[in-house]
C-alpha cells in the first residue's frame, strides 16, 4: 500500500459514461479513491450503497469520489443505474491504476488464491498527497468512517 504523505500517483481512466477523468483535473478539491473488487456482488454493492446514502454529506463537504474496478464502461453503467449511484465509476480495465495504487495482489477465497483488487480507499488531500490509507474495509460502515476522518482532517 502507498503510505499516507505521499503524492497520489496519477490516473487518466473512463467514467460509466466514458468520459475521461484525470485525478490532475481535481487538484485543490478532496478526492475518495475507493478501489473495490467486482461491481454487482454482495460487499460491492454494500459499500456503494452506503456511499450513495451518505451522499449528501460528501456533497456538503465538497469530495470527489470514484468508485474504481477493473469492470468495464459498460458493466458501470449497469451497476451505477441499478443502483441509483450519484458518484462516479471508473473502469481500470488495463488494471494500471489498480497496480500504481498497489491494491491488485494474490486474494484468498474459499480455498483458491487468484489475484484480484483488495478493497481499500484513498483519500487524496487537495495537494494530491495521501492524507488517509484504508485497508481491509468494512463496506457497510466505510463511508462513515471516511466521513469523520475528513471533519477530522479539514479541521
Amino acid at each position: 500500500m502507498i503510505k499516507e504523505g505521499v503524492k497520489a500517483p496519477g490516473f487518466e481512466l473512463p467514467d460509466q459514461e466514458g468520459k475521461t477523468h484525470k485525478l490532475s483535473d481535481y487538484k485543490g478539491t478532496w478526492v475518495l479513491l475507493y478501489f473495490y473488487p467486482k461491481d454487482d456482488t454482495p460487499g460491492c454493492t454494500k459499500e456503494a450503497c452506503a456511499i450513495r446514502d451518505n451522499w449528501s454529506a460528501f456533497k456538503k463537504l465538497g469530495v470527489q469520489v470514484f468508485g474504481v474496478s477493473a469492470d468495464s464502461v459498460s458493466k458501470h453503467a449497469k451497476f451505477a443505474d441499478k443502483y441509483e449511484l450519484p458518484f462516479t465509476l471508473l473502469a481500470d480495465e488495463e488494471k494500471q491504476v489498480v497496480e500504481s495504487y498497489e491494491v491488485w495482489g494474490l486474494k484468498k477465497f474459499m480455498g483458491r488464491e487468484y489475484m484480484g483488487i483488495h478493497r481499500s480507499s484513498y483519500l487524496i488531500d487537495p495537494k494530491g498527497k495521501i492524507a488517509k490509507v484504508y485497508e481491509k474495509v468494512k463496506p457497510a460502515s466505510h463511508a462513515e468512517e471516511i466521513l469523520q476522518d475528513l471533519k477530522e482532517l479539514m479541521g
